[in-house]
């Protein structure tokens, strides 16, 4: 085993639990995407209350890092996410490469991710920078999160089973060490995108769901699918209780507990 490889697999144990092989993921990117949104004005209070919660790590942008990583002293992974767009470009799909792996090795980051949308129009361009990203990750060992979405004229259902599946697997194709994906909509269906993934697969939240049993009832349903757990930002950050709500599925990502039970660290 070269030294890459075992620096990976620390790093891995950073942001996944080595006993569940799981993790719970909150990504908190959103800044560069939509601007400083409810729960993200102050950086260094939000990433205490999720770690609190027990979190495994959090997505931020290069800037932030230096504005509150461990802030109040809570050992949490931290990812450093490497790609953006903004809501306000003539075509907020594009995502394009704005920090490096050499920079977050800097930061000291546990694991780097970057942002794909399959179907975009400028998806060729992604692909190049996902297998860039992923190549310069394996020679230093530093583990790649890719966020793999289906978008664009040809999809119409962007929880649709065929396009999903596809998209998790183009990630785990060019070197992902996780794939990040949205979720089908059930058992069965999410069943076969985690079976089509030779990798580790995380959930996406999407934007603010009705209510904290509906997100917990998801989470269940893709953990016992397969799922290796969850990346979740507005559901988590945007909650009444985003501790409480990160310890609620804490309960179902690494204790197995069915939602009723998870629910109870809400109260």
């Amino acid at each position: 085993m070269d030294m890459s490889e075992i620096g990976k697999r620390i790093r891995m144990e950073r942001i996944m639990n080595r006993k569940t092989k799981r993790t719970i993921i909150v990504p908190m990117d959103h800044g560069v995407s939509s601007g400083p949104i409810k729960g993200l004005e102050d950086m260094p209070k939000i990433i205490d209350k999720v770690a609190e919660g027990g979190a495994n790590a959090v997505i931020v942008h290069k800037g932030i890092v230096k504005h509150g990583h461990r802030g109040y002293g809570r050992d949490i992974g931290l990812i450093v996410h490497l790609s953006g767009s903004t809501s306000l470009s003539p075509d907020p799909n594009n995502k394009v490469l704005v920090a490096s792996v050499e920079e977050a090795i800097k930061l000291g980051a546990d694991a780097v991710s970057v942002h794909i949308n399959i179907g975009a129009d400028n998806e060729p361009q992604m692909l190049e920078i996902l297998g860039f990203v992923s190549e310069k990750c394996m020679e230093w060992g530093m583990p790649l999160i890719a966020m793999m979405y289906p978008r664009g004229k040809k999809i119409s259902d962007e929880h649709d089973v065929d396009v999903v599946k596809h998209a998790a697997r183009v990630g785990a194709e060019l070197g992902a060490d996780i794939v990040k994906t949205n979720f089908t909509g059930d058992y069965d269906s999410f069943r076969e995108v985690v079976k089509g993934c030779p990798v580790p697969i995380v959930i996406a939240g999407g934007p603010k769901m009705d209510s904290e049993r509906d997100v917990l009832q998801m989470l269940k349903d893709a953990i016992d699918a397969g799922a290796a757990g969850a990346s979740i930002g507005r559901n988590v950050f945007q909650a009444k209780d985003p501790t409480k709500m990160v310890r609620a599925m804490f309960k179902i990502v690494h204790e197995n507990a069915d939602v009723d039970e998870a629910m109870k660290e809400l109260k």
